[in-house]
């Protein structure tokens, strides 16, 4: 069986006019994390988007490749249930809702089982805990009232609950203060083992210093044009993107 988990090749896609990435290329192995950094307007984003599939983005040229699968052609929800989960920016408040039955909900239609209630309340009730969330935010509506940080906690606590096999977190640390950065990390490695990976788009490398990073990449004009371990973040925040924008692959 192969270890490849993502295969993104010559990835081209635009919204709606404009051409956003231009020949994108990623490999990811089950088990690791990779890191995606670049400056404002690079495409992190919506790399990120397209892999789920979000209608905003149109797929122009290439291939997305998941556990040996071209999911080209399969709808968002589709690819979730294949074992793919993102994270936002910004978390959408879904009132009549709450916390806990969205996610029980969730993980019904990801098995196709019935969800047995008092494993899943032990599970969530521990999972809660350990990201430092009160008990009451499970009866909670969906984010309504959060704030950013518990919010961000939330995304986190759906990635544990749904057991992924790869998450996507995009810039899940934006807007986070020291502490909360602490817990959602240490979230990340309750759920990161050798069966699944994480990717991970981010502006700062506050992130990734609980972390155990395998590939940095830095990302400009809609194309990777370098990758390296965590030494390159630590670099990028030393120096800045400027260095690397004139890069040619």
């Amino acid at each position: 069986m192969s270890n490849k988990l993502l295969e993104i090749k010559d990835l081209y896609v635009q919204a709606e006019e404009k051409q956003i990435l231009k020949g994108l290329n990623l490999e990811i192995n089950f088990g690791e994390v990779h890191v995606i950094m670049g400056p404002n307007g690079a495409g992190k984003s919506t790399l990120a988007n397209v892999i789920l599939n979000n209608p905003a983005y149109t797929q122009t040229k290439g291939d997305i490749i998941f556990k040996g699968e071209n999911i080209n052609n399969l709808k968002t929800d589709q690819r979730a249930k294949k074992g793919i989960f993102m994270s936002f920016q910004t978390p959408e408040e879904i009132p009549g809702i709450s916390v806990q039955n969205f996610i029980k909900s969730a993980t019904n239609v990801k098995t196709g089982k019935p969800v047995k209630i008092f494993e899943f309340k032990k599970e969530l009730e521990k999972n809660m805990e350990e990201l430092n969330m009160k008990k009451e935010y499970a009866t909670r509506d969906l984010n309504v009232g959060f704030s950013g940080g518990e919010k961000k906690k939330n995304e986190i606590l759906q990635m544990l609950m749904l057991k992924p096999e790869l998450a996507i977190l995009d810039e899940t640390d934006s807007g986070l203060d020291v502490d909360a950065i602490k817990t959602v990390s240490k979230g990340i490695n309750m759920f990161h083992n050798d069966k699944n990976s994480v990717l991970i788009i981010t502006h700062s490398t506050k992130i990734l210093e609980n972390l155990k990073v395998d590939y940095v990449h830095i990302l400009v004009d809609g194309r990777i044009i370098k990758t390296g371990d965590s030494s390159l973040a630590k670099e990028i925040e030393k120096n800045g993107y400027e260095a690397y924008k004139e890069v040619k692959n």
